[in-house]
C-alpha cells in the first residue's frame, strides 16, 4: 500500500462509521416515536379541542348533555357535540358504526340484551348510573288500576329489556303475577296468574304516549312520558321503585374510548353536583339521581 492511499482509505472507513452511527441514531429515534405514539394512544385520541360527539334521546338526556355543555364543559376543558335520536335502536348503531364517541340513553340490561342480539356490539361497555326515570303505568280510562276491566288492553314496551321491566312493574301492582324466576328477561308467556285477562300489546317505545286514547293502561318509559306532557311523578297510576332498581341510564362508549380524557371529563361532569342539582330542580321526582 502506497504511502498516498492511505488517508483516502481511512477517510472510506471514518465514513462509513459515521454513516453506520447516524443510521443507528436514526432507527432508534423511530423506536421511540413508535413507543411514545403506543403509549400516549396517538395525539387524535387526547385532542381536548376536538368536540366529544355524544347521542341521546331528547328528554332528559339531551337537556342534561346541553346544560352540561353550556355551564360545565368549557370549565373541564372540553366541547360537546350532542345528536338527538328519537328511538332506542340507532344510538347503539352509530356508536358502533364511529359516527358517535359515546351515547348516553340507556340502561345495562336494554344493553346487556342489545349485546346478546347484536355480538358486534360487545366492544360498548356501561359506565357508572347517573339517572332513573322510573316507568309509570297511566290511563285516561279509569284512575286505579284495581279498575282496570275484565279482558282491559295494556300496551308496553316491544323491545325485550323494557318489555320485561314493564311486566314486573304490572306485578308490583297487583294485576298480574310472574312465574318463580322471572328474571330481566320476561316476556308475557312468563306469566302465572292473570286475573283480570288482560291482553298485551307491544308497541315501540316512542309510541306508547299515544295508545292512551285506545288502550286502557300504557306502561310508558319515563323519557316518553316526560315528551308527551306527562309528569310521571304525579300521572302515573303506579310508579316503579327505585330501590335497588337496575335501570338507571349511564354513558357508553366503546372499550376502547373510555379512557379518552374527553369521556372521562364527560363522566365526572354527569355525576357532580351540578348536575344532580339540575336534575332536582327541573324535573322534580320524574327523573331521579342515582348517584
Amino acid at each position: 500500500m502506497s504511502r498516498s492511499n492511505t488517508p483516502k482509505s481511512i477517510r472510506s472507513i471514518a465514513a462509513l462509521a459515521v454513516a453506520l452511527l447516524l443510521a443507528t441514531f436514526a432507527l432508534a429515534a423511530c423506536g421511540s416515536d413508535d413507543d411514545d405514539s403506543k403509549s400516549s394512544g396517538g395525539s387524535a385520541q387526547t385532542d381536548l379541542s376536538k368536540p366529544l360527539k355524544i347521542g341521546a334521546s331528547p328528554v332528559p338526556h339531551a337537556e342534561i348533555l346541553d346544560y352540561i355543555a353550556k355551564d360545565l364543559a368549557p370549565k373541564a376543558g372540553i366541547k360537546l357535540d350532542v345528536v338527538s335520536y328519537d328511538d332506542y335502536i340507532q344510538p347503539n348503531v352509530a356508536l358502533q358504526e364511529g359516527k358517535l364517541d359515546a351515547n348516553y340513553f340507556q340502561n345495562v340490561p336494554y344493553l346487556d340484551q342489545q349485546v346478546k342480539d347484536n355480538p358486534d356490539y360487545k366492544d360498548l361497555k356501561p359506565l357508572a348510573p347517573v339517572h332513573l326515570e322510573p316507568l309509570g303505568v297511566y290511563s285516561k280510562k279509569v284512575e286505579d288500576v284495581g279498575a282496570v276491566k275484565d279482558g282491559g288492553t295494556v300496551t308496553l314496551s316491544n323491545d325485550p329489556a323494557n318489555e320485561a321491566r314493564g311486566l314486573k312493574l304490572l306485578q308490583q301492582a297487583g294485576l298480574i303475577k310472574l312465574k318463580d324466576g322471572a328474571g330481566l328477561d320476561a316476556t308475557p308467556n312468563d306469566i302465572a296468574d292473570n286475573p283480570k285477562n288482560l291482553k298485551f300489546k307491544p308497541i315501540a317505545p316512542a309510541n306508547l304516549p299515544r295508545t292512551l286514547d285506545d288502550a286502557d293502561l300504557a306502561v310508558i318509559n319515563g323519557n316518553y312520558a316526560i315528551e308527551a306532557k306527562l309528569t310521571p311523578a304525579k300521572d302515573a297510576l303506579v310508579l316503579e321503585s327505585t330501590k335497588d332498581n337496575p335501570y338507571a341510564n349511564l354513558l357508553v362508549a366503546k372499550d376502547s374510548e373510555v379512557t379518552d380524557p374527553r369521556v372521562e371529563k364527560l363522566e365526572a361532569l354527569l355525576h357532580s353536583p351540578e348536575v344532580k342539582k339540575f336534575i332536582d330542580d327541573k324535573y322534580r321526582g320524574s327523573v331521579i339521581p342515582a348517584f
